[in-house]
């Protein structure tokens, strides 16, 4: 059974192995509540997970050992478990979807782990793995559903209670469930004033669904930008911990996502995946009542590939009114666009891009269509400059 005294134990043994990772206060990211981050994403291997897979592997006896370790992953715990099996001089063998980070892929490569790669998601992978234990013999280390893994990412409460004792609510990503089981059982055993609150990706929500439903639920597909948690099945060990001990739970979308990775970005000059950003994103967004309170949120990882990144920051730009377009119906005249450029510059937009369309459904036979794209302050901006357009007398069509 999961035991206090076990988490306490995992911090003695991980601490040669993970980082401390000391909290960061954070200005102007959530309304109205005073916002620290636990930055996971700069711990060993860009993830939490290797506090769960690190004080896993140590605990196998010489004979598990001695057969490898097997795991399946959407990446953070390959990673984690490929550096605890080679600092113990284990063989690991990860199977991970194909769906995972290139980035992903190739550090848990670089870790000394042999890499199995799994059409489909995370549930397929894992169904792989066990496949290849029962064949070859392999110690399976399962990424949540373990009282040993959840234990090792229980130590992440112990850092955070040491280090600001005087919190109201800690704000945890979920995916399988994991990590967001042993911090709330171990703030509730030391803290049970704390509120635990979960955040799942609405692209996921196999958790959320499951405690509303009171059994485990298992999705028929996960699709979102948070790969890491894009789980279909919470775990039956983290589901009983997450039904007793965590308060709420709550989605956020893909774009509150994205908006909250280029919040982290330009506010904290700091990357977190998709999986990691979630619950920064809870708090910015309102999704659980905060106001006036001390809160802490866990920015679980940052291992995400810049060719998504780009991607994602775009989406966040878009989300926040930071960048914008306009259709416009004009009249095919000669200086229409100087006029529209000019509106535009003087409530302080800079045009990026102009598409002219002369085919089109317009009112007049000499209309025409103008798609303007802005870059923008936020979505008053992109108002206040649709209005002064609208009072020189152009038809907008189309605006965010």
């Amino acid at each position: 059974m999961l035991t206090l005294d076990k988490v306490f134990e995992a911090a003695v043994v991980l601490k040669d192995i993970v980082r401390e990772t000391p909290l960061v206060h954070t200005q102007n990211i959530a309304p109205g509540c005073d916002l620290f981050l636990k930055p996971e994403n700069l711990q060993n291997t860009g993830s939490f997970k290797l506090r769960g897979s690190g004080y896993k592997i140590a605990t196998l006896s010489e004979e598990e050992k001695s057969r490898g370790v097997i795991a399946c992953s959407a990446g953070n715990h390959a990673q984690g478990v490929a550096l605890a099996a080679a600092k113990c001089g284990i063989s690991s063998l990860i199977c991970l979807p194909d769906s995972a980070p290139i980035s992903k892929v190739e550090a848990t490569k670089r870790y000394g782990a042999q890499v199995c790669l799994v059409n489909g998601c995370y549930d397929d992978a894992y169904e792989k793995a066990l496949a290849l234990q029962a064949e070859q013999g392999y110690t399976f280390v399962h990424p949540f559903d373990d009282e040993n893994v959840i234990a090792g990412q229980g130590t992440i409460a112990l850092e955070i209670t040491k280090e600001l004792d005087d919190i109201d609510a800690v704000l945890v990503p979920v995916g399988g469930g994991g990590l967001i089981a042993g911090i709330a059982y171990t703030l509730k055993s030391i803290r049970p004033s704390i509120k635990v609150y979960g955040v799942q990706a609405a692209g996921a929500p196999s958790m959320v669904q499951s405690v509303q439903k009171g059994e485990i639920q298992c999705l028929d597909s996960v699709s979102t930008i948070a790969d890491g948690i894009a789980v279909k099945k919470p775990g039956a060990n983290t589901f009983e911990l997450v039904s007793r001990y965590v308060d709420d739970m709550a989605l956020v979308t893909e774009d509150e996502i994205a908006s909250a990775i280029l919040a982290l970005i330009e506010t904290q000059k700091m990357i977190a995946e998709g999986a990691g950003a979630v619950s920064v994103a809870a708090a910015m967004f309102e999704k659980f009542p905060l106001a006036g309170k001390r809160v802490v949120s866990l920015v679980s990882g940052g291992n995400i590939d810049v060719t998504i990144l780009s991607r994602v920051i775009e989406r966040g730009l878009m989300k926040s009114g930071r960048q914008s377009s306009l259709l416009i119906e004009l009249i095919d005249k000669p200086g229409q666009l100087k006029d529209v450029s000019r509106i535009i510059a003087d409530c302080g937009g800079n045009v990026t891009s102009v598409h002219h369309e002369r085919a089109g459904d317009t009112e007049s036979v000499n209309g025409c269509y103008l798609r303007i794209a802005m870059e923008t302050r936020n979505y008053e901006h992109v108002q206040e400059i649709v209005q002064a357009l609208q009072a020189e007398g152009f038809k907008i069509v189309q605006q965010p």
